[in-house]
């Protein structure tokens, strides 16, 4: 049994707040630079010039790629071979976002109450997912999410004779429904099957998966390709502007299903797919 203390927890989040909100992945930045060339329409490509170019002066001079520095999305891969010493792992973690938002001037952007609105000043309390694995690690992963991008948030209760054509068309819908709301060119995150939360926490998580990979599934892996295929299509274009650059790439996670139910969740990033992450 491994003994972690929780400090260093704390810390870890601290530190991956503001990485996440100030050094886009490498992935995502080839993935833009890859829609730059492809893109047909001027104004597309002179935004996703601007998007780069903000990217590369947000990790410059460390500051935040966008202003919404977003909702603290925490997963946590817990070892159980892992003893947690020193405290409550819950509190450490918001002990990290507190410390990282603070000390990183990070925007602070949660209310204590989604009716009455009055916002708690630190960016706590963070969204933390925790899954039990083998072994003695903790891994961390950060995933500030933004508001403009988890608004165009869809679920919907397929049923089964619905087939892959619904999947299909619900998804694109749910792009076209967002036009430029959440900052094209997007990642579409997809959850299938499962109940209705576990798909919306399947779509959260396919957002995590690095860019350019395909589901391992070949019959996913092709639906993935015709349904990014299908949204640059749609015209929206990055910001919103026109082009074929709405999205960078769509992402699909499965889970065995009910035989009467067959739910799908659609969560989208922005242009700013942020997330980092860290092994203890």
């Amino acid at each position: 049994m491994r003994k972690v203390d929780v400090a260093d927890i704390a810390v870890a989040i601290a530190e991956l707040s503001m990485d996440a909100n100030y050094n886009l992945g490498e992935d995502v930045l080839k993935s833009l630079n890859e829609a730059l060339k492809a893109e047909v329409s001027p104004v597309g490509k002179n935004i996703l010039v601007q998007l780069i170019d903000n990217a590369r002066i947000a990790r410059d001079n460390q500051v935040p790629i966008c202003q919404d520095t977003g909702y603290a999305v925490i997963f946590v891969e817990l070892g159980q071979d892992v003893h947690l010493v020193g405290g409550d792992l819950y509190e450490a973690i918001n002990q990290g976002v507190r410390k990282g938002y603070g000390e990183g001037y990070l925007r602070k952007s949660i209310v204590a109450d989604p009716i009455n609105r009055i916002n708690t000043k630190d960016n706590t309390p963070a969204v933390i997912h925790i899954d039990i694995v083998p072994g003695d690690k903790v891994k961390l992963i950060m995933a500030p999410k933004g508001g403009g991008s988890e608004n165009m948030s869809a679920v919907k209760m397929l049923t089964p004779s619905d087939g892959a054509k619904g999947v299909i068309d619900f998804i694109v819908n749910a792009v076209s429904d967002a036009g430029s709301n959440p900052c094209p060119p997007i990642v579409v995150g997809v959850g299938i099957g499962g109940t209705l939360e576990k798909a919306a926490l399947l779509a959260k998580k396919a957002l995590l998966r690095e860019l350019g990979q395909s589901n391992k599934d070949s019959f996913y892996s092709a639906m993935e390709k015709e349904i990014l295929e299908k949204v640059n299509n749609l015209g929206v274009g990055p910001q919103g502007f026109g082009g074929r650059a709405t999205a960078l790439a769509v992402h699909i996670e499965t889970y065995p299903a009910h035989i009467a139910s067959m739910p799908v969740a659609v969560n989208i990033n922005c242009h700013a797919a942020r997330h980092k992450e860290r092994i203890i």
